[in-house]
Formats: C-alpha cells, sequence, structure tokens
C-alpha cells in the first residue's frame, strides 16, 4: 500500500502565527494507523517533586514548532519526503489518579505501537518514560536506551512513593525494560542525596557519562562510541531537558547550573543516526517558568533533530 507523505503547512501558505496548532503544523490524525512515526503529547505532571507545569507542555512546544521549517539545512535529512508523519494528539491522562495514568498512557502507547509507528513524545514529566518503556518492552523485548538528563533519576523511592518522575529508570531495570549494558546516560550532575547516587547506575552496567567530561568539547565524538556500544538492537531516547544549562532551557521543574549547551543536545541527537531508534521523548519542559518561550523552542527543535535522526529518514545531495 502507497503511504500518504504529510509535510508541515508551509509559512508561505499562512502565517506561522496562524494554522493548526500541531506539531510543526503538521496534519492532525486521530490514530497513528498508517503512519511511520507520530508525535503525541502527554500533558501530565502530577509525578513532579518541586514545580510543577509540565502539564502544558505539549501544548507549548508545539506552538514553538511553527517556526521550524521541513527540510535541515545542516544534514541534508528529509523527513517528509520519505516517512509518514503527523500528529495524533494528546493523550487523555488521569489529571487525579498517577496509577491509572501510568494505565492509560502505557495502553495508548501498546495503540501506537500495534500500527509499526514510532512515537515521539512531548512531555510532560519524567515519569512518563516508564508506561512508554513497558509497552516498548511488549513490541521489542528489553531496548537500549540513550538517556540525557542532569539526574540519573533511579531514586528507588520519593516521598515513599515507587513510582515518579525521579524513579522511572530503577523501576526500568527491576521490571527488565532496558538492558542496562545498553544504556547510556549523559549529562548527570549536581548535588545528591548521598555520595554514591551515579554508582547504582553503573553497578547495574550503565555507562555514566557526567556533565564535567563534556565541558567545552563537541560530543560528536562521545556519540560515535555511543553508537559502537548500543549496536544493532532497538534504541530508545528519552530527553530531559533540563539536561541542557538553564541559560538555555530555564522553563523546567529542577534546573541545575553547569549543564549541557544546546549545540551539544543538537550532536547527541544527529550522533544517533544510524541506530534503530524506535521512538523518543522530550520531557520536562514547564512554561510557567518559561516566559519567553525560549525553552519549548528548543525543545521543538531538538525533536525535529530526533525525527531527522530516524531511521529510513531520505537525506538530500
Amino acid at each position: 500500500m502507497t503511504k500518504t507523505l504529510y509535510h508541515p503547512l508551509s509559512g508561505n501558505e499562512m502565517p506561522r502565527f496562524g494554522g493548526p496548532a500541531t506539531m510543526m503544523r503538521l496534519p492532525a490524525k486521530e490514530s497513528a494507523a498508517g503512519l511511520d512515526v507520530c508525535f503525541v503529547g502527554v500533558p501530565f505532571d502530577i509525578g513532579t517533586s518541586n514545580r510543577a507545569g509540565t502539564r502544558f507542555g505539549p501544548r507549548q512546544i508545539r506552538a514553538e514548532s511553527a517556526m521550524i521549517r521541513p527540510y535541515n539545512m545542516a544534514t541534508h535529512a528529509a523527513p517528509f519526503d520519505s516517512l509518514s508523519v503527523a500528529d495524533i494528539g494528546d493523550i487523555a491522562i488521569n489529571t487525579f489518579n498517577l496509577q491509572k495514568s501510568m494505565e492509560i498512557i502505557e495502553s495508548a502507547y501498546n495503540d501506537i505501537l500495534s500500527y509499526d509507528c514510532k512515537p515521539l513524545t512531548l512531555g510532560g514529566d519524567h515519569t512518563i518514560v516508564l508506561p512508554i518503556l513497558r509497552a516498548m518492552k511488549k513490541r521489542y523485548g528489553s531496548v537500549g536506551l540513550i538517556h540525557v538528563d542532569a539526574h540519573a533519576d533511579v531514586n528507588d523511592t520519593l516521598f515513599n512513593e515507587k513510582i515518579t518522575h525521579g524513579t522511572p529508570f530503577r523501576r526500568a531495570v527491576e521490571e527488565d525494560l532496558v538492558d542496562p549494558h545498553r544504556v547510556v546516560q549523559i549529562g548527570l550532575r549536581a548535588t545528591g542525596y548521598s555520595a554514591d547516587d551515579f554508582d547504582w547506575p553503573r553497578e547495574k552496567g550503565f555507562r555514566i557519562v557526567q556533565v564535567e567530561e563534556c565541558w567545552h568539547k563537541s560530543l560528536s565524538p562521545l556519540m560515535a562510541e555511543v553508537r559502537e556500544q548500543l549496536g544493532d538492537g532497538p534504541v530508545y531516547v528519552s530527553f530531559d531537558i533540563d539536561s541542557l544549562d538553564p541559560a538555555f532551557a530555564p522553563g523546567t521543574g529542577t534546573p541545575e547550573i553547569g549543564g549541557l549547551t544546546t549545540v551539544q543536545g543538537i550532536e547527541i541527537l544527529r550522533g544517533c543516526r544510524g541506530l534503530d531508534l524506535i521512538g523518543g521523548d522530550l520531557v520536562e519542559v514547564s512554561p510557567p517558568y518559561d516566559p519567553s518561550g525560549n525553552t519549548a523552542l528548543v525543545a521543538a527543535n531538538l525533536l525535529f533533530e530526533l525525527l531527522c535522526s530516524m531511521p529510513w529518514v531520505k537525506f538530500r545531495e
């Protein structure tokens, strides 16, 4: 069956401050049927431990994405010339019940994956990666993971709760959702609850790249090593916007100084090209702390870079 290739609405057809309020002004679809890749929002922040507001993240990321044009002038990636991509809207989480929301999100991703569609998620706080990985496990088995973040998110509990935005990757290991020897965490930094906070993932087999290893350098060589480590198996990318320094992305719930630059964020995502990417997320954008819109603008562009690194994307001469 011939696929339908959708293109973002051009700024020459409709001013960028008008038109549909979808990711990159792509068509809105009711489901992932017939799509290679879908953008999907999870407006969720009831797993946060500090500043709330990420429930508004998907809407603001979509708004700022209106400026993104369909061709990547640096890499020559032309994702809309080869992949069928659309925006399937937001998942209707239960605002008052975190556990129920986990079930709703997992069920929604089971449906997306049933169409052999790869989801790119607009978060939402980082709790949402747990039900997403649960759905991925059913489709792909234990997956490789590139996790870009200021925090390892491997706490056992927060306020005696097992499922929060600070615990998903410990649960992912316990539930065999990821292959620990195919997990790389990039950008970890700042202060911890104990001196050995980053030792637990190391003991499990994660490669930990603390932010000090990234300062003042290109991350392209690192990503060459990451591609070699992760190999040919399925890989999921989870990108927390607080991995970036708050000078670039202040609109987030748990900002930490000394972070990655936007250029390094782009290098990481461009460095994913060649991996068997099965999906990814961009989480923790909190518009109430982003009055200029710059954090959401960065997030939208990083999601486009991730799209450009997906398998089967054509590259123009």
